[in-house]
Parts: structure tokens; sequence; C-alpha cells
């Protein structure tokens, strides 16, 4: 895990982490910072915490100022090789593909396409190799106006690419990826160039593509936890700069739990779990588009963790219609890459969560992670964008 936390407006203090050996580089400041403000998890067995699949966005904003300022994404860029085949094959099957499609794909990379195609100009830090798979990739990421000029460029070995196989039955997908070689090292960038790379920027993204690491946060984060709020509930406890915590549920839509500005003097405690089951009861199952759903601020409780003030957050997912569904893959990457703009653009959670799944929703239908990715002109996109442009 990379993790980039400016401690002022002026200074930033980079730490990279790779198996769990730290390699800290001191950007104009030697000053050492705690300020991080916003952690992301994809959990996708909500019923079983040890199903954990964690990313994490770590972040320090001004949503006054965030607008012209440079964003970075870390992590991986693949191509992708994605067929679309009637039925999953069983075992010694030979089956033909209904469709078959290359492009780019890889969480941040993808991630960062959304946001770009949304009106930011991100820059990525990641590694390929010289190799037609890399031109490829390179050459993706440029046209939709990513900055790549810190993209590390290996003379040898493979760039990374994954095999997505599309069931048009169960509108899955399984997907087989193989990593790039030589993997990414921190010595592959000079401290010089990591200092540029991370000139101005305010905003960074992190795709948790060292999984060693992930483990460990992501136990040390869940380890008490016996539901999902309980969970978020004990993140911001652990975390105490970080601002808020949302958890995608695929089809179910997400949950985002947000710390206070103050705790002031709510006497009243709430259980999180009984909260959210309020929240649920509220959701409207007529309608189809994307809402949230908050609570009123209050002191929020968890047996046997300790409590948080702050508000509870339920994003819905859009009902897409089972004729308009194609592919799923990249949803999740771009939920995120939408976030990233709704935090530049200062958007409350009531707006920024609707907002990031109707993107998440579009890029479900068309095959690929980056097909149906939508420019900020799309008209779908309208009601979020008309008082943030």
């Amino acid at each position: 895990m990379l993790v980039v936390v400016p401690d002022s407006e002026e200074n930033i203090r980079v730490v990279v982490k790779q198996r769990m050996k730290a390699l800290a580089i001191d950007t104009k400041s030697h000053r050492a910072s705690n300020n991080a403000s916003a952690l992301f998890t994809s959990h996708r067995n909500h019923s079983k915490l040890s199903g954990l699949s964690l990313l994490s966005l770590q972040f320090t904003i001004s949503l006054r100022l965030l607008l012209h300022y440079q964003q970075l994404g870390c992590g991986g860029v693949t191509v992708d090789l994605l067929a679309t085949v009637e039925a999953y094959p069983k075992p010694d099957d030979k089956i033909r593909s209904t469709s078959l499609k290359i492009q780019g794909g890889g969480n941040v990379g993808n991630a960062l396409t959304c946001a770009a195609r949304l009106g930011l100009n991100p820059r990525l830090i990641s590694k390929i190799a010289d190799d037609a798979q890399g031109r490829g990739i390179l050459e993706e990421l440029e046209a939709d106006g990513i900055d790549t000029s810190f993209l590390v460029v290996s003379k040898e070995g493979n760039s990374p690419f994954t095999y997505v196989i599309v069931d048009n039955q169960t509108k899955t997908r399984t997907c087989i990826h193989t990593p790039g070689f030589p993997p990414m090292i921190p010595d592959d960038m000079s401290k010089s160039s990591l200092s540029s790379a991370l000139n101005g920027v305010r905003l960074a993204y992190f795709d948790a593509r060292l999984p060693d690491t992930a483990l460990v946060v992501g136990h040390e984060a869940w380890t008490e936890a016996s539901s999902v709020p309980s969970a978020l509930l004990s993140m911001l406890l652990r975390l105490p700069n970080v601002k808020f915590a949302i958890v995608t549920l695929g089809g179910d839509g997400c949950i985002m739990l947000q710390r206070s500005v103050t705790e002031g003097d709510q006497s009243e405690e709430m259980d999180i779990d009984n909260l959210l089951e309020s929240l649920n009861q509220k959701k409207d199952s007529n309608t189809a588009i994307p809402t949230c759903i908050s609570s009123a601020e209050t002191k929020l409780r968890a047996n046997g963790i300790g409590t948080v003030s702050g508000r509870l957050f339920i994003g819905t997912a859009e009902k897409i219609p089972p004729s308009e569904l194609v592919d799923t893959t990249g949803a999740g990457d771009a939920f995120i890459g939408a976030i990233l703009y709704a935090i530049c653009a200062g958007m409350q959670p009531e707006k920024m969560l609707p907002f990031a799944t109707q993107v998440a929703a579009a890029s479900c239908r068309a095959l690929g992670a980056r097909t149906a990715l939508p420019h900020r002109t799309d008209t779908r996109l309208a009601p979020f964008l008309r008082q943030t442009s």
C-alpha cells in the first residue's frame, strides 16, 4: 500500500509501504502527519466479514481548493481480454464466445479513466513493460487525458493482463489475472521523480495491489466487528483522522458512516445496527433510480467496540433492467472514480452517493470496464453536475 497524506496545503509527506517495510520520503517538510480523511472498502460478502476484499482510499481534502489541485492514482493497470459466452463452461468443455473485446483495465486505471471523463486531470503511478500490451495500455490512458508521465516502463518482462469471461445467463464475470513482470518496487521511482509526481497533489487513490499489507489492514480494522455498520464504526475509532468510510455492497448499494466535525453534546446513544435497520425500512422498492437515505447526527454505538458521533447513510443501487445489464466488470472502479470527482466538486453525501451509483450503473451497460463509462456531458449526469460545473 502506498499512502500519500498532505500535512498542510503546502507540505506533503509520503510513505511507501511494501510487504510491511516502509520507505519514508518527505517533500518540502520533515514534519510527520497522520491526516487521512477517508477509507473505502469493498465487502463482497457482507454476511461473512472473513470474506473481506479491501480497497483503500485515503486522502485529505479542502473542498474550496481541490478543483484547482492535482489528483494522483497509484496501482494496477492491465489489458483486459473480455469474452462473452452463453454459459460458463464445465470442465473439459469446448465452447465459442459470442463477442470479444480487448481494452485497458486495472482498478486504478479504470477509476482514473472515469475521473478523467468526468473532468479531472489525474496523474498515474504504475508499471508496464515495453511490449505490445504495454503500449496499448499507455495509448488508451493518454487518449482519456490521464497524465502518464510517471508510468514506469520496463525494457524487459511482460505487462499485466486479465482474461475476463462474461456469462450471458447469470450476468456474472470470471477474471483470470496474469501479473506484470518484473513487479513494481519502491526503487523503480527516484526520490526526485516521486516528488515531481506529488507536486500539487491534494487527492490520491490507491487500489491495494499489495495484498499482504491490505489483509493486515483489513484484519486490524474489522477484527472486532460482527456486522458491516459495526465495522465502519470500528474503522473510525481505530483511524481517528478518517472523516468517513464507505462499504460497497454490489447490487445492494452502499453504506457510509461520516464522522461529526464536532462531537457535540448528544446525550442519547443509538445502536448503529438498529439505526441501519430503521434506515432500510425507509427504502422505496418501487424507485429504480439511485437514492440516498440518511440519519440525523447522533452518537452511534457498537456493542463491545465503542461510540462515534456522526451520520449514517444508505445509498441504493440503480435497478438496471435485465435487458440492459451487460457486464459488471469495473463497476466498483467506476464508483470510486465518481467519488473522486464528487469530492473535488464539493458534493455532499446525499448527492455524492447517488451520483457515484449512477456512474457505476452506466458502466454496466456495455462489455468491459471502460466502454460505457460516461463523460460529464452525459445527460444522465446533468441533474448532479448542474450546480458543480
